[in-house]
């Protein structure tokens, strides 16, 4: 297991000068990580077995059964999930299909989660991606390695006269520089919100409510409530093979089939709900917080003076240079 995040802890730097806010590093760096340490494990056979295991007969090979129902997906069916388990049905979903096609729940998405964990990390670093073409190490290049601390104080006298000169001199010069961060920052949010919509997709319309639902299963009677994630990550699924017969008619065969994979599936996707909702809510405030310093001056004056409240800006006559006292 740690194979798997030694390869990826290159997405989690440490850096003394930082281009952008904590919750747009949580997009691209731990979020990123996240989504492709789970897209590995889901596709390692030794963490999780074989994806699916289906009972077979004499007269259909094991590998052909379980290939063809795999690509071919599986099913359940509604009525049975709050049927007693043991009794009524040998496991919730599972039982006697016949006439019932339009109760059918058909289970297709498994073969694709780990492309689409990677397709959600692709789509989470692009706004990082956009935001770094866009910035180009200038922030870095304007510390003029201040951030080193190995300089005499001397040097970083001068440094920082040279940094507040050009400060000066490029007052208000900079404005789109900064509005291309902001909007990197509402990509990220317009990302993390369409992440949602292309889950509930992925999931036939049953991830919305996802996280809501499990709350909701835990707090009620297990017999009055259906588990929505045995629901919508069944571990026992039925599969239907069709096949010629000795007489040339077409026979039909019903499969039970173990899905161990949607064990880790439902745990991987319980916690990308409540890390999703996590991170649209942080990522809205701070769109709030852009909107709110760019159309009021008065906040811009109050928060500069809260950061640097040790500072005092001495301004001169006639426009000249400011002059930077800090105690």
């Amino acid at each position: 297991m740690l194979d798997i995040f030694r390869g990826l802890k290159s997405l989690v730097k440490i850096s003394h000068v930082n281009t952008d806010s904590p919750v747009f590093r949580l997009h691209y760096s731990i979020t990123v990580m996240i989504l492709m340490s789970f897209s590995l494990i889901v596709t390692t056979k030794q963490y999780v077995g074989n994806p699916i295991d289906c009972v077979h007969t004499k007269d259909i090979p094991e590998e052909v059964l379980n290939t063809y129902c795999w690509i071919h997906s599986t099913y359940a069916l509604k009525s049975l999930f709050l049927k007693k388990v043991g009794s009524e049905v040998p496991y919730p979903g599972v039982g006697n299909s016949d006439g019932k096609s339009l109760d059918k729940k058909i289970y297709k998405y498994y073969q694709w989660v780990c492309f689409c964990l990677f397709f959600q990390a692709i789509l989470f670093y692009t706004p990082r991606w956009l935001w770094k073409s866009w910035e180009g190490g200038k922030i870095h290049a304007l510390m003029m390695d201040l951030d080193i601390g190995i300089c005499s104080e001397i040097e970083k006298k001068q440094k920082k006269k040279l940094l507040l000169d050009y400060l000066w001199d490029n007052l208000r010069y900079h404005n789109w520089w900064a509005y291309r961060y902001y909007i990197c920052e509402l990509l990220s949010l317009i990302n993390v919100i369409g992440q949602m919509f292309l889950m509930n997709r992925f999931f036939d319309g049953e991830f919305m409510t996802f996280g809501l639902d499990v709350i909701a299963h835990m707090e009620a009677d297990q017999e009055d409530r259906m588990d929505p994630m045995i629901y919508i990550f069944p571990r026992m699924t039925k599969c239907t093979f069709y096949k010629y017969g000795v007489s040339g008619e077409v026979e039909r065969h019903d499969a039970i089939c173990i899905l161990p994979l949607n064990v880790v599936n439902e745990k991987i996707y319980i916690f990308l709900w409540f890390w999703f909702i996590i991170l649209t809510i942080l990522t809205t405030l701070t769109i709030f917080y852009r909107i709110i310093i760019i159309f009021s001056p008065r906040m811009r004056v109050y928060l500069l003076r809260l950061r640097f409240r040790y500072c005092i800006w001495l301004f001169q006559v006639n426009w000249e240079r400011p002059s930077l006292i800090c105690t």
